[in-house]
């Protein structure tokens, strides 16, 4: 199964979800902007409309969706609009991008659930929209924090 979160810069979300339990395989790209093929700089200008994203391929039997979408909810602010810690711009927002109705749904749900639950002090900002195409950023994005040692 597949799932493709949008939670500020895309290295330390690649880092989370590659270290969870059930998780096969993550790759770091672009999605939901208007440019077909995007690459980073583009990305960063701020005018293609695109999220920094992690696209994670996982075993619906080691881990549910549900429990994938609380890794994303307890490793960023959902509740900042376009930017996370230093890194601020479009590409930066908190999203959740599905790929069927049962994805949008339990998204939805787990979104309502925070938001009642009084552990946030601001509304949530986090994105709730169909996968468009998503692209895969350059190579040397990919595992980042792996690579250098940060992980």
């Amino acid at each position: 199964m597949k799932a493709t979160f949008g939670a500020g810069c895309f290295w330390h979300v690649e880092d989370l979800f590659r270290k969870t339990r059930g998780v096969k395989s993550t790759q770091v790209g672009y999605i939901g902007g208007k440019l077909a093929n995007p690459t980073y700089d583009e990305v960063c200008t701020d005018k293609t409309g695109h999220a920094e994203a992690v696209q994670v391929e996982y075993d619906p039997s080691e881990i549910s969706y549900d429990e994938l979408l609380q890794v994303f909810w307890n490793n960023h602010d959902p509740t900042s609009l376009n930017r996370q810690g230093p890194d601020i711009g479009i590409q930066y927002r908190s999203a959740i991008f599905f790929y069927n109705d049962e994805q949008k749904e339990i998204a939805q749900k787990s979104k309502d659930d925070l938001e009642k639950s009084g552990k946030l002090q601001k509304s949530i900002a986090t994105e709730i929209v169909p996968a468009p195409q998503f692209y895969k950023a350059e190579e040397y994005h990919q595992k980042y924090f792996q690579k250098h040692g940060l992980s």
